[in-house]
């Protein structure tokens, strides 16, 4: 990598931190859950309708980035996200948090569309998948503070939003401001008149489309365990929020780690074997989730935050080197798939409140990590 490019990294890789702040929505949704005594079903449509905005932006957004270019759409992306962190602080209901879950939403798919190609074009094909698992571990370390800020904010001011929301909304203004000076040479993309339809024909590819369904099983996994995980433990050990929510952040720890280790790991070993493990790992940590005991429980969480660390960065980079004259598009496809994120959840507060518990939760999390072995680890080529 280029002296350059790897100074290039220092801002992008502050704005992968800004990314992180869509994984606050698990631990808000059960802080709002018990606010305004909702059930699970209606406290999983925050989740869903953070993410619902992937499915209905990923690929317009792709077109967007070929007119105005990958950075640009990234300052854009950061802008819309900062009514997402004000609203809550100026007005606190379920119909606020849902519009500035709304907002984050939006502003998030135009990040992961725009930002993920713009790393693409800045490091060797070799590096991406490493690179962009870095990217990852620099998103996850916002993604595991957000629970502990909520926590530390319910015991200093009686109100989980009070040191969350401002701290990500001064960190989101300075990014802003350091990417806006910072110049970045982009490769000029090759198709600025592709359609919607020259965009969907390239699930039409039976690895992109194996892919695209791959990141909707992997970002059901993430977001579901992030939103269920608190609740497992206050059903299954009758412990209380503030201390059942410290799981998320054991998660997004494990996460974090796996992120920093796979960043390293890709770089010596095929992407094949990285996912085959992963996939494994995950698989082993749900079924602890079928026990009551605390200790099996949170080694199940730590196995399946070190899993799912790397596993999105390997078929993202997979789908762009598949289609190599169509990576924006492909991007806003694979981002597309987040909409992953708002499936699954609802599916799992439904299935919940049916069985009267988070088994039926974890039944959903079992079937997903099952397509990913199943599905597309054959899929995925050795180099």
């Amino acid at each position: 990598m280029k002296k350059s490019s790897a100074l290039l990294l220092v801002p992008i890789m502050l704005a992968f931190f800004t990314m992180g702040f869509v994984d606050l929505v698990g631990i808000a949704a059960n802080y709002v859950k018990a606010d305004f005594q909702l059930s699970d079903t209606l406290a999983n449509l925050l989740p869903s309708m953070v993410f619902l905005w992937f499915f209905v932006f990923s690929v317009p957004t792709g077109m967007l980035m070929n007119k105005i270019g990958r950075k640009n759409t990234v300052l854009l992306s950061l802008v819309v996200t900062l009514p997402a962190l004000m609203i809550p602080l100026i007005s606190y209901s379920f119909v606020t948090m849902l519009i500035s879950f709304t907002f984050l939403g939006i502003g998030n798919t135009l990040m992961q569309v725009s930002l993920n190609p713009l790393i693409a074009g800045l490091v060797s094909k070799e590096r991406m998948a490493s690179t962009l698992t870095f990217g990852q571990f620099v998103k996850a370390i916002a993604s595991f503070i957000a629970p502990i800020l909520a926590a530390w904010a319910v015991i200093r001011f009686s109100d989980w939003r009070m040191i969350l929301f401002p701290s990500f909304l001064a960190i989101c203004v300075l990014v802003i401001a350091l990417l806006f000076i910072t110049k970045v040479d982009e490769p000029k993309a090759e198709n600025k008149s592709t359609s919607f339809r020259a965009s969907f024909s390239l699930l039409g590819d039976v690895t992109v489309l194996f892919l695209f369904l791959g990141i909707m099983a992997h970002v059901g996994l993430d977001v579901g365990l992030n939103t269920t995980a608190p609740k497992l433990l206050i059903e299954k050990l009758n412990i209380p929020l503030a201390d059942a929510g410290y799981a998320t952040s054991f998660y997004f720890i494990f996460r974090t780690v796996g992120c920093l280790l796979g960043s390293a790991i890709l770089a010596k070993f095929s992407g094949r074997k990285v996912f085959l493990v992963s996939v494994l790992m995950i698989l082993t940590g749900i079924l602890t989730m079928f026990t009551a005991d605390k200790t099996i429980i949170y080694v199940g969480i730590a196995l399946f935050g070190l899993g799912n660390a790397n596993i999105f960065s390997v078929m993202f980079s997979q789908a762009l080197v598949c289609q190599p004259k169509y990576n924006n598009e492909v991007s806003g496809l694979m981002i597309m798939g987040v909409f992953g994120g708002a499936v699954f959840p609802l599916i799992m507060g439904v299935m919940s409140d049916t069985m009267g518990g988070q088994v039926g939760a974890v039944i959903v999390l079992l079937a997903l990590v099952t397509y990913l072995i199943l599905g597309v680890f054959p899929k995925i080529k050795q180099a």
